[in-house]
């Protein structure tokens, strides 16, 4: 399919090529990954990550040369020029960039989305940390905004004749087979054909790393753990980054092997208790005292103005891009 088969549809993506990220300051990511420095062959080059929850990555200095990225070869190897990761944490959430590729040729997923997108390795194994990169066996029906070529492309592949000869998919719907899920690692392969979702400019949490997350901490039990959550943070994280959550930095701050799990959220500006699960049963009690109206919420305000007493009912503009903006 050549190079049309690598981009089906691309959003928000008008030259944001750029990684270098406004950064404050160089910020510990502790349990992070450790990556080696990567191999070359002739074809193409070999990436190897060593990921661990007891790693830590204690200082990341503004002088190390980290991967580099471009897209010309010399001799059979890729050469790269320098760039920032994800691991420095921006001050600012950048704009949106959200890239859908078709799989032209099978192999492992990092090396495709470098090839295809023009991304530096280690960038993109930071994104796959995050829980940034999704797959689905057979690629989504096209947005109506999908250009002529795209939607070829997409014919192209889901047609009737090359579906059937994909082992992967037997047995499945193509409802089924269209489901996307977190690809998790970076060796993870991807065979032809297969839909790949790339956020590239992730949302980020910088206050994460400025908080003392274990004086953070309410109380502990063997079943749950309750969290006085920092404003500017994420309960569980978002479908773009599991990584800066409040589950994820209480974890650490415990000790705790196994992570803990979300059992109900409130908003990323909002404090306050949040209860988190340590083991799978216990989100199913609390989700059922959910149920039985047994959980009680209570906010309080802060405004700029007095307000009248009594019910005040507002509307939210009807858009899908968060914060949502009210209506006047």
């Amino acid at each position: 399919m050549g190079s049309a088969s690598a981009g089906l549809v691309s959003i928000f993506s008008n030259g944001y090529r750029s990684l270098s990220a406004p950064v404050s300051s160089w910020r510990t990511l502790a349990s992070s990954s450790l990556y080696k420095h990567y191999k070359r062959n002739s074809k193409s080059a070999v990436f190897s990550c060593l990921s661990s929850s007891k790693i830590e990555l204690s200082c990341l200095s503004s002088k190390v040369d980290v991967a580099q990225t471009s897209t010309t070869s010399v001799n059979g190897y890729f050469s790269y020029h320098k760039y920032d990761r994800l691991l420095p944490c921006p001050s600012e959430n950048g704009p949106p960039r959200v890239e859908h590729l078709v799989v032209s040729e099978g192999g492992p997923v990092l090396e495709y989305i470098c090839k295809s997108l023009d991304l530096p390795p280690l960038f993109v194994a930071d994104l796959i940390h995050f829980g940034a990169v999704y797959y689905a066996l057979v690629c989504p029906q096209p947005p109506p905004s999908a250009t002529p070529e795209q939607i070829r492309i997409f014919k192209e592949v889901t047609a009737p004749s090359v579906l059937s000869k994909r082992t992967s998919i037997k047995g499945k719907t193509v409802r089924e087979a269209q489901k996307t899920f977190r690809i998790t690692h970076v060796e993870q392969f991807v065979e032809a054909g297969t839909y790949l979702r790339v956020h590239v400019h992730p949302k980020r949490f910088p206050r994460c790393y400025e908080i003392d997350w274990k004086s953070r901490i309410i109380a502990v039990t063997d079943s749950y753990v309750v969290l006085d959550k920092p404003a500017g943070t994420s309960v569980g994280g978002t479908s773009d980054n599991i990584e800066e959550s409040c589950a994820t930095f209480a974890s650490r701050a415990l000790g705790f092997s196994t992570p803990l799990k979300t059992t109900h959220q409130i908003d990323n500006c909002t404090e306050g208790c949040v209860v988190l699960a340590r083991t799978k049963e216990y989100c199913s009690i609390f989700h059922g005292k959910i149920r039985e109206k047994k959980v009680k919420k209570l906010y309080l305000a802060l405004t700029a103005a007095p307000v009248p007493i009594g019910i005040i009912t507002h509307y939210m503009r009807p858009i899908n891009v968060a914060p949502r903006l009210v209506s006047e």
